[in-house]
């Protein structure tokens, strides 16, 4: 019998008086999700088509009933399959999806249908028990890191994610720290307790020393693996079971009771020790609770209900001084429910989070453009959080960051890849704008220029220019997002000079969309460089460009994104003198540059100026001065990469009055040049963390050959019946590695590498990858 039918055959639905047809509409095509007899054991979770509410349907309560939260972990945690049920029980789909059958709502692109992973977070908007939740299911691989930074900046709350049998993973620690950053409250939910080798006791202790957080138990499994049917709450001791009459049971049903003795004294019992350990843990975290328990309930724990319990667990949840943790199979449909309601309970509302801006603001609006999404039809689509304020379609705003009106066609929310139009938008919501031409990520947007200057008027300042480099609007931006240098870069080019121009706007529309890609043009050849975070950030690139722009590009082979500094400090000087028309252009610039040590690596120079500098320099060209040191260390004098890690001096610089800042710039720029020379110049490479989930028989394998790759190893951790091989190792060495370890280990190992640093070659690397670049070898 047939568990997916992927074309529509007229042949198997003649005789379907015994089968259960699903159908579906999407974009005028007609899919058959699945025809299943009614005695068949293959799941087909499936809601009356009366039961299925309309995105219209979406409730618009307070502001004190609304939550903004992501769903984050490491790949294929499951967190796309938690958020499918969420849909599903709060009513707003028909037919669970499954991500090996590439028909989940959030997972919407052809790219991660065929692969089965999150590459684009995605939004949904529901309800649930009087509480509308704005959801927002973010990718688990490390080469999509600014997916996840840029929902969280605009993001209340966070549910993270994790295989039970597996605890706390590499990206695991990527998108904690990500929401430390942000000081975002969140509660975990242990995945997969289904799973074979799943251990509750093993992920909430790796969650204790691997996140250095504090984990609160609010449930406990009933069962793990196979055994696995239900859980206990612990602060009402209340037993849930689900008991599945047949495989096509979809977990709506479930038993809550009150757990009793009687019932299982070893489990009672094991109950009963949770929740007073939780009390004295929340009492040492909460103050007002503290004194609740030491004053009327010191005799008798049991008396405290669970109101006060939950009142307490939600303020140190909301102060971040721990997690609340909760347990289930989403994949088995069990223990969605309870974490919905741990959602409502636990995590903040937008009016709970403190925001310095606001105060400037006050009831104007204020919003963050945090994502950009190119449909064909209606052009750009702007994601916005709004923070205060209302947002209405056809009304004109401001953008801070780029100092223009837009007018905003039409508001839409967002449900994936459907959406519906709305009439406004209260504060604390999020949802997606039509017509917004410049809008970016990060952009700040008001209602007016008016009302940017009022704001800055408000919070102290005199708000004087429209420029984004004045200090006062500068003031008035929200925090955008910090986008993360490339380490991956190959050339592309279109199939003739006739599709140069398609390529280039689709390659506008998808930097627009990914902060993450970058696009150059190399000085030298006239190629078009392509920019990413790693080979499969690159390949979905490419194929996005065949796909959606019809264009058959051609890619370069992958090289490494390498950096220069200087290994000593050098001086230079350089003269300009230039007559253009009748106008005298003469300039002197002597420079020092110096190697800088510091904890974090950055390519933009310090700049200093002399005393007698200072005092000389008109400070119209100081702009200029600034432009030519900076724009020289974009790219080295060795290799052409940027320089990182230098202090840059001014010594001395006279500029004859008529003398241009164009002028100004290229001496500086060019003086800057001669001293990094002097200076000595050094390669730097990309280092990169990488962790290997291996089995102890292909252990032996897997180290032997990180050895050949230079690579450092720093630990070898236990994982159940696995091995966990942390590293460090060039990315240069791990070109194609995904494809050597899958043979070394028969299929069997995973691994996941993430920057770390860039460390210098030693100088017969050094002197190999030049000759490899000057085409000497």
């Amino acid at each position: 019998m047939l568990r997916i039918m992927r074309k529509f055959v007229v042949n198997a639905l003649k005789s379907s008086s015994l089968c259960n047809e699903r159908m579906y509409f999407q974009k005028a095509k007609m899919r058959v999700i699945s025809v299943t007899q009614h005695n068949c054991s293959l799941r087909n979770y499936c809601s009356p088509p009366g039961d299925v509410k309309s995105l219209r349907s979406v409730i618009n309560p307070h502001i004190s009933r609304i939550r903004n939260i992501g769903i984050m972990a490491h790949i294929d945690a499951g967190k796309t399959t938690t958020t499918e049920r969420m849909l599903y029980y709060s009513g707003y789909i028909r037919t669970l999806g499954d991500v090996d059958d590439g028909d989940t709502v959030t997972d919407f692109m052809v790219q991660e249908r065929e692969r089965g992973i999150t590459i684009q977070s995605a939004a949904v908007t529901f309800d649930w028990k009087d509480y509308r939740i704005n959801l927002i299911d973010t990718p688990g691989h490390v080469d999509f890191t600014v997916e996840v930074e840029r929902c969280l900046r605009v993001l209340d709350g966070a549910v993270a994610v994790f295989d039970a049998s597996a605890g706390v993973e590499a990206q695991t620690l990527t998108v904690w720290r990500q929401a430390d950053k942000h000081q975002i409250p969140r509660i975990c939910f242990l995945n997969k307790m289904d799973k074979n080798r799943a251990s509750f006791t093993y992920a909430v202790e790796s969650i204790k020393q691997k996140l250095k957080t504090k984990p609160l138990l609010l449930q406990l499994p009933i069962g793990e693996a196979k055994t696995f049917r239900g859980l206990v709450d612990v602060v009402t001791k209340e037993q849930i079971v689900w008991k599945p009459t047949s495989d096509l049971d979809d977990g709506k049903n479930f038993e809550r009771k009150l757990l009793l003795e009687a019932d299982d004294p070893n489990l009672f019992q094991e109950v009963q020790d949770a929740r007073n350990t939780l009390i004295e843990q929340v009492a040492d975290l909460d103050d007002e609770f503290a004194e609740l328990v030491l004053g009327e309930y010191s005799e008798n724990f049991d008396l405290i209900s669970a109101d006060k319990l939950r009142s307490a667990l939600r303020r140190v949840t909301l102060a971040r001084k721990a997690v609340p943790v909760l347990c289930g199979s989403a994949l088995k449909n069990k223990g969605v429910q309870p974490l919905l309601d741990a959602i409502t309970m636990y995590l903040p509302a937008p009016n709970e989070r403190s925001y310095e801006f606001l105060q400037w603001y006050k009831d104007d609006l204020c919003a963050l453009a945090f994502k950009v999404l190119h449909d064909k039809c209606r052009g750009p689509l702007v994601f916005v959080r709004i923070y205060s304020g209302l947002l209405k379609p056809q009304s004109a705003v401001y953008n801070i960051n780029k100092s223009c009106t837009e007018r905003m066609s039409r508001l839409l929310l967002p449900f994936a890849d459907q959406q519906i139009e709305i009439p406004s938008l209260m504060p604390g919501n999020i949802a997606l704008t039509v017509g917004l031409k410049q809008s970016a990520t990060g952009d700040t947007i008001v209602s007016s220029k008016a009302s940017a200057v009022a704001a800055a008027c408000r919070a102290g300042r005199d708000a004087r220019g429209e420029k984004r480099s004045t200090s006062d609007v500068e003031s008035l931006l929200l925090a955008g997002v910090e986008i993360p240098d490339p380490v991956f870069f190959c050339t592309i080019e279109p199939p003739s000079m006739a599709k140069q121009q398609e390529l280039d706007n689709a390659l506008s529309c998808l930097q627009r969309e990914d902060p993450s890609l970058k696009v150059k043009l190399d000085p030298d050849t006239g190629q078009t460089i392509l920019c990413g975070m790693g080979e499969l950030h690159i390949e979905i690139i490419h194929d996005r460009i065949k796909r959606e722009y019809g264009i058959e590009t051609y890619l370069g082979p992958l090289q490494i994104a390498y950096r220069e500094t200087i290994l000593n400090a050098a001086q230079a000087t350089d003269i300009l003198d230039k007559t253009v028309g009748d106008k005298r252009h003469f300039v002197t610039a002597e420079l020092e540059v110096r190697p800088r040590s510091g904890e974090r690596a950055t390519t933009k120079p310090v700049i200093e100026y002399a005393a007698s500098v200072i005092e000389a320099l008109p400070r119209e060209f100081q702009g200029a001065v600034e432009n030519g040191i900076t724009s020289s260390c974009i790219q080295g004098p060795l290799l052409g990469f940027p320089v990182q890690d230098i202090d840059v001096t001014v010594q001395s610089l006279m500029v004859h009055p008529d003398t241009s800042h164009t002028m100004v710039s290229a001496c500086v720029s060019r003086c800057v040049q001669k001293a990094l020379k002097k200076g000595g110049v050094q390669i730097l490479e990309p280092l990169m963390n990488l962790e290997i989930t291996v089995s102890e028989d292909h252990l032996s394998a897997a180290l032997a050959d990180l050895a050949q790759r230079r690579g450092s190893i720093q630990e070898i951790q236990s994982r159940q019946d696995n091995r966990v091989v942390v590293a460090a190792v060039p990315l240069a060495e791990m070109m194609g590695y995904s494809t050597v370890l899958r043979s070394l280990t028969s299929g069997s190992a995973t691994f996941t590498l993430e920057l770390a640093s860039y460390q210098a070659l030693n100088s017969q690397e050094q002197s190999a990858l030049l000759q490899r670049r000057m085409g000497l070898v």
